[in-house]
């Protein structure tokens, strides 16, 4: 895999491979039809990379983030993430490591309205059964890291819609997770905004050495990868090294 040169350097305590898909197979069944999601595909993510999943609505990149990050369950194929096998793992054992190794940023926030952004920002760290104080000191220094520490008592409707993602950017860093998947994280914002929300992510990807997927639609954002997927009817139909990527 070419390295490109505004990647991080990667840890060589960590395996070749932060992600491995090799030959994944994933069908739905409605209504007596079936949607072949996934056709077989093989991708791989080194670890402190930065890669793009783009394509046409409906192409599979959705299903394919949700399976790699052992969301939803695959037919066929293998998915290592940081070597473990993701089929290996039953249901709880799945949950916990995803607790433990992921952060996830969605399009809509999915920021619980009735919480605070620091409550927000602490919640993963509370379901895996941190004390209570901890968690809250680990929040405070993500929101930090964001440039929300002044926002940590404010609800999400209180905050604009680029301090929404960035608590939503901060909950997913609080545990200091090997890998982010992030769905859309601009989609439902202005373009200064989404510029400035990719501009947080290059800074924690160089400074966390976190593994960013991001899967968007957004051109734009894919130029800031160290890397662009493109995907049509459930297959990989071409990869690139965006020149801006290289860059950042």
């Amino acid at each position: 895999m070419p390295e490109t040169s505004g990647a991080p350097r990667p840890d060589p305590s960590l395996p070749v491979n932060a992600i491995e898909a090799l030959d994944v197979v994933k069908t739905y069944h409605s209504d007596g039809s079936q949607v072949h999601a996934l056709r077989g595909i093989t991708f791989r993510v080194a670890p402190g990379e930065i890669v793009a999943v783009m394509g046409p609505s409906g192409c599979g990149k959705t299903t394919l983030l949700n399976c790699l990050s052992g969301l939803d369950r695959i037919d066929s194929g293998v998915i290592r993430i940081g070597g473990t096998d993701l089929s290996s793992l039953d249901d709880d054992a799945r949950t916990r490591h995803r607790a433990r190794r992921m952060g996830f940023v969605f399009q809509l926030f999915n920021l619980l309205p009735v919480l605070s952004a620091v409550e927000n920002a602490e919640l993963p760290l509370l379901v895996t059964g941190m004390k209570a104080a901890e968690a809250r000191r680990r929040a405070l220094d993500a929101l930090a890291r964001v440039g929300l520490e002044d926002a940590a008592p404010r609800r999400p409707a209180q905050l604009s819609g680029g301090e929404r993602q960035r608590v939503a950017v901060a909950r997913a860093l609080v545990n200091q997770p090997d890998i982010v998947w992030a769905d859309e994280p601009t989609g439902n914002l202005d373009s200064q905004t989404a510029a400035e929300v990719m501009n947080l992510i290059v800074a924690l990807n160089r400074s966390e050495k976190a593994t960013f997927v991001v899967v968007t639609h957004d051109p734009g954002i894919g130029a800031r990868c160290d890397r662009i997927v493109h995907m049509r009817d459930g297959q990989i139909v071409e990869e690139e090294t965006p020149v801006a990527g290289t860059a950042r």
